[in-house]
């Protein structure tokens, strides 16, 4: 992977909502000047949510969202809304299209993503038939107190305001998000400790080590790295001890007995858990691993969907430092990707990992749902640590 590439998870998520036949698709291709979704007279010709990375003259780096109509009818109709409202969970801003004066379900969709705080867009799209503009305009005024915005998708006139309407709309913290914080800036020396085990990708590092890397590259810090069985020479080669230790979180232990009093430590899964997700709640939730018996159920969330390893930290590691601890008849259920159960009421404990496949927004609606049905969250990093008895005693930024 190219270091000055943005990936998918870290770029903005725009998300088109709409009818059937609403224009969702037209106005993507108009709004990035490009054909990259299907066009078509017949309803429904988008199924499931098509992603695609873009640039965008005067937003960035984005991902495009295009969804299925949120009125489609029957059985399968049914599961692409389902997939709609999980593309919802992911976006950053929601561009939602008028086509008709019937609103009702445009209005319930605005109130839903005004409830998850997700700053909205509506467009009035002119289409042929749609002929009293400025009543739908008067009336989502009047229901929602947005301004909308009218365009016409065929013919691309009114799609520059939408460019402009997104950059006014943007999260406060998007742009100044940084991996690592406030824990270290220009000049400073950071250590990263990566043992490359069987989960690394032959050839390459992992995504958040790539990640955290370009953070301090662009900070202007001084990077270098070792394998856990190098750390001592590591050390010993530096005049100095490194402002900060950035570890795999499967090392902790390791990597803490063996550091400098003077360095900072962290792992790559806590930057995450605050990159991410909400590391305070993280970290109050830790604690309850203590309330955990041998008749607890855990839930591990991964975001991926790799094939299951030997030495996988979530399926493997994790449950069996869980289970030193608490008992062998302690119940652990795992999902991975987008399959996060709705109803969380028979779990003790959520352990999220740090979550790099997934955008910031998708990451803090499921700390929302946890939240809510009162299911303590925490992830990775935060529980190794606080089972390896070193929670306090490093950096959670």
């Amino acid at each position: 992977m190219s270091l000055n590439k943005t990936p998918r998870a870290s770029r903005l998520h725009i998300g088109i909502f709409g009818k059937r036949n609403s224009g969702k698709s037209t106005l993507i291709n108009a709004l990035t000047g490009h054909n990259i979704a299907l066009v078509s007279d017949v309803a429904g010709t988008t199924t499931d949510p098509v992603y695609k990375s873009m640039e965008i003259h005067g937003i960035g780096p984005c991902v495009l969202i295009d969804t299925a109509g949120f009125d489609d009818i029957g059985d399968l109709g049914l599961l692409r809304v389902e997939k709609t409202k999980e593309a919802a969970k992911k976006t950053d801003i929601a561009l939602v299209v008028c086509a008709d004066e019937e609103l009702s379900e445009e209005l319930k969709w605005i109130s839903l993503f005004k409830k998850n705080k997700t700053p909205v867009i509506v467009v009035i799209n002119t289409m042929d038939s749609l002929t009293d503009v400025q009543n739908i305009y008067d009336f989502i005024k009047k229901e929602c107190d947005e301004e909308a915005l009218i365009v016409n998708a065929k013919t691309k006139e009114g799609v520059e305001q939408i460019r402009d309407k997104i950059i006014r709309k943007l999260p406060e913290d998007y742009e100044c998000k940084s991996i690592t914080g406030d824990l270290v800036s220009a000049e400073d020396t950071v250590l990263l400790v990566m043992p490359q085990d069987i989960q690394a990708p032959k050839g390459r590092l992992i995504l958040p080590q790539v990640q955290t890397i370009r953070d301090l590259l662009d900070k202007k810090c001084i990077v270098i790295s070792c394998t856990t069985d190098k750390l001592k020479q590591a050390l010993d080669s530096l005049k100095e001890p490194p402002k900060l230790i950035i570890t795999d979180s499967q090392v902790f232990k390791t990597v803490y007995e063996n550091k400098p009093q003077e360095s900072r430590l962290t792992s790559f899964s806590v930057l995450f858990a605050g990159y991410k997700g909400d590391i305070k709640y993280y970290a109050e939730s830790a604690a309850a691993i203590e309330s955990l018996t041998e008749d607890s159920r855990v839930l591990i969330a991964e975001a991926c969907t790799h094939a299951p390893l030997e030495e996988d930290i979530g399926r493997e590691k994790i449950p069996a430092m869980l289970r030193k601890k608490i008992g062998r008849g302690l119940s652990v259920d795992i999902v991975s990707g987008t399959d996060f159960p709705a109803d969380l009421s028979k779990y003790d404990l959520i352990i999220q990992c740090g979550a790099c496949m997934f955008n910031r927004k998708y990451v803090l609606n499921r700390i929302e749902e946890a939240r809510k049905q009162k299911i303590p969250m925490t992830n990775y990093g935060i529980s190794i640590a606080y089972l390896s008895g070193i929670l306090d005693k490093i950096d959670l930024n």
